[in-house]
């Protein structure tokens, strides 16, 4: 019986020692969305353009905690949507609002006069100076036409 109990607590003490020379495995984290991007037209130098249903606006965002470290947003296009002549005068932006709902930082991107089908644009890493969430808008024409946001918590 006394050399059961001294074998149990024997591993019971190299199960705890092993548990506490080893570190916590940190956490990392991703969040995927897409949002549809509603059809709409616009116009361009007198041409009214048109887009049509068929199209996603996506939004990935890598990190842990308030540190991202990877950030991109575009569109993809299928069926009716991939027929289209493309999205022109077109901007992504990125912001962030603390958990007030209060944008602090505005990641504003360039604006392409090109048209393109499958525009994209990706963010630099950065450091948050508080949890939220985090925004892609595209912008054409200068109008928001579509978001995708993430939640950044603890």
């Amino acid at each position: 019986m006394f050399a059961h109990l001294m074998a149990r607590t024997t591993t019971a003490v190299a199960a705890a020692s092993v548990l506490v020379l080893l570190s916590p495995a940190q956490a990392h984290a991703t969040a995927i969305g897409s949002t549809p991007v509603a059809s709409f037209d616009y116009q361009v130098g007198g041409v009214t353009m048109k887009v049509p249903t068929g199209c996603m606006f996506s939004h990935i965002i890598r990190g842990q905690g308030k540190d991202i470290t990877y950030q991109n947003a575009g569109v993809d296009c299928g069926f009716v949507g991939a027929l289209n002549a493309g999205f022109c005068n077109w901007r992504i932006d990125f912001t962030y609002a603390d958990t007030g709902n209060k944008t602090y930082r505005i990641s504003r991107g360039k604006t392409h006069t090109e048209c393109k089908i499958d525009p994209m644009r990706n963010n630099a890493p950065q450091t948050l100076p508080h949890y939220g969430k985090a925004c892609a808008h595209l912008n054409i024409n200068g109008v928001r036409r579509v978001s995708q946001c993430h939640h950044i918590t603890k």
